[in-house]
């Protein structure tokens, strides 16, 4: 292979990715959004959770209330989910009866064994939401206390 050919083929990799400027800017675009996102989350922070005084909109005491994590999320996605899960299990359980022969013995165990495992994995994860649910309001009651 000569210079030449060697060249043309180190040059058409070379041009099919991305080109180096592209990539210094997203390294420079990097680094000013690492910057300003820092700036940001102390803005939040000290203007929204602690802020000395009540928020006087109702968009904005929702607000402080999400991001103060007074508001939990996750217990009404982990219900979404499961409900997704379990429909998603039952349904794909029947694409085993075109299998012939043990497909249906796997249709059954799916039918049947999958929606029980989805539960299970649900409620295990459901499981920490309870425990902090708990952990808070045991610690609300001892404060209240003294």
């Amino acid at each position: 292979m000569s210079d030449y050919e060697t060249y043309r083929v180190l040059n058409d990799i070379t041009s099919s990715g991305p080109r180096a400027d592209a990539v210094e800017g997203i390294g420079i675009w990097a680094v000013i959004a690492f910057i300003l996102a820092i700036i940001g989350a102390v803005l939040v922070y000290f203007l929204f959770v602690k802020a000395k005084d009540a928020p006087k909109g109702k968009f904005l005491k929702w607000l402080k209330e999400f991001l103060s994590f007074r508001v939990m999320w996750i217990e009404a996605i982990l219900k979404v989910t499961y409900y997704f899960a379990t429909i998603f299990v039952i349904l794909i359980s029947f694409s085993y009866l075109a299998l012939g022969g043990y497909g249906v013995l796997y249709f059954f165990l799916s039918l049947i064994l999958g929606p029980v495992l989805v539960r299970l994995v649900y409620e295990a994860s459901i499981m920490f939401v309870m425990i902090w649910r708990n952990t808070k309001d045991i610690a609300e009651h001892t404060t209240k206390k003294k």
